[in-house]
């Protein structure tokens, strides 16, 4: 995917995640920060340097890859100091190091190990200790829990966080996990069809979509418009609005306004809550979310729906 009049500027010490479906040119933007592809027009700069024509070793930037591209001939110790033995580093400030990063990320007693030999959490810790190994100014992340375990890429992810505000690096994480991005990040850029859509903290981005794109790839919101079927009464003028499925209530009956009767096409029950779809008269069915314990309706049942003024997020597009 080719990026077309992109820009993003991340802060020191700032954890900036890239979100987006596939091919909206989040890994081609890491490479081309990486130095792995060059870009036809623009700048790449880091830290008050123009770093666009520099090949990756010149740059002070590291690279963790999802596959964690370890040396399978390598133990522990000798992949994690494998970029300082490149740069030329002292043994005594190399063993130092590895030392450092294998306390840092609990790697104590596998240091002798080969990749085959560790499970998937620990081949991700070598990973990236051996892309913090040279305490690089900027970390960037592709995919780098998808290759675990839901139960172990939640943990993991905690972790990593942890992590980066005890180094005090910047990262920048490539993702397609919605959950995981809101979770991890400072902030979330969400990229569609090469450029960025909208660049915002998780809450934000979450609350205040800034386009239908957004809204509907972030959390699934409805979309409705204004003068369309269901009567809304907004507290900011646009032409259509991003409704989250958590924000609509069941009601007893619905009021004029922010309210709307439908039919039950649908009911999911998902452990934590349940998704309901609903189809008003003449209207696009709604996403509903109701809360784990509450009472679920049936199919075909007719019920009544409605939600705050404040709910109905303004989009611009």
């Amino acid at each position: 995917m080719a990026l077309e009049n992109l820009s993003l500027s991340v802060a020191a010490g700032e954890f900036v995640a890239l979100l987006g479906g596939s091919g909206s040119g989040k890994s081609t933007l890491l490479r081309v920060v990486a130095g792995f592809e060059r870009p036809d027009a623009g700048r790449v700069v880091l830290n008050g340097r123009d770093i666009t024509q520099a090949p990756p070793p010149a740059r002070d930037v590291a690279m963790m890859f999802q596959s964690y591209a370890l040396f399978p001939h390598m133990s522990v110790r000798e992949n994690i100091a494998y970029g300082l033995r490149r740069a030329g580093a002292e043994p005594r400030a190399i063993a130092a190091r590895v030392a450092e990063l294998v306390a840092l990320l609990r790697l104590e007693g596998l240091e002798a190990r080969r990749p085959a030999q560790l499970s998937g959490g620990q081949q991700q810790r070598v990973a990236l200790a051996r892309a913090l190994a040279r305490r690089p100014a900027l970390l960037l992340l592709d995919e780098p829990l998808a290759a675990l375990d839901a139960g172990l890429r939640e943990r993991t992810g905690l972790e990593l966080r942890a992590l980066q505000r005890r180094t005090g690096a910047s990262f920048v994480m490539v993702t397609h996990d919605q959950s995981e991005a809101l979770a991890l990040a400072d902030r979330v850029a969400l990229l569609e069809g090469g450029r960025i859509a909208q660049v915002a903290p998780p809450r934000e981005l979450y609350d205040r979509p800034a386009t239908r794109g957004v809204a509907r790839f972030l959390g699934a919101a409805n979309i409705l418009e204004a003068g369309g079927p269901i009567p809304l009464a907004p507290e900011t003028p646009a032409p259509a609005y991003a409704l989250r499925p958590e924000r609509i209530a069941l009601v007893a009956e619905a009021p004029p306004v922010n309210g709307v009767r439908a039919v039950v096409e649908e009911v999911a029950f998902r452990g934590a809550d349940a998704l309901l779809l609903a189809r008003p008269a003449g209207g696009e069915a709604l996403r509903v979310v109701l809360p784990a314990g509450a009472a679920l309706p049936e199919r075909g049942a007719q019920i009544a729906l409605a939600w705050e003024a404040a709910a109905l997020a303004p989009l611009a597009a």
